[in-house]
């Protein structure tokens, strides 16, 4: 079985001090994001809050035609 915790960071090391002295106890080497992967997190994380405030009413989302028209339009700008 496997649990995840979020534990504070000024508790971290007190905690897996207790984890490491229980024998039955696996503890996985934790993954250290990339550059890239912490700017993919970031960034979904803030669409999370453009789609939370739109939900709430406080903002208007574009729809996928005005996407693509705004990269049309930019993809013409460049090409001249």
């Amino acid at each position: 079985m496997q649990v995840t915790l979020e534990i504070p960071d000024d508790k971290y090391a007190s905690f897996m001090e207790v984890v490491r002295n229980i024998r039955f106890v696996k503890i996985r080497k934790e993954e250290k994001l990339t550059a890239s992967q912490k700017e993919f997190v970031e960034d979904l994380k803030h669409s999370l809050e453009q789609v939370e405030l739109h939900l709430q009413g406080k903002i208007q989302l574009r729809d996928a035609y005005e996407l693509l028209e705004e990269l049309k339009n930019e993809e013409l700008a460049d090409s001249k």
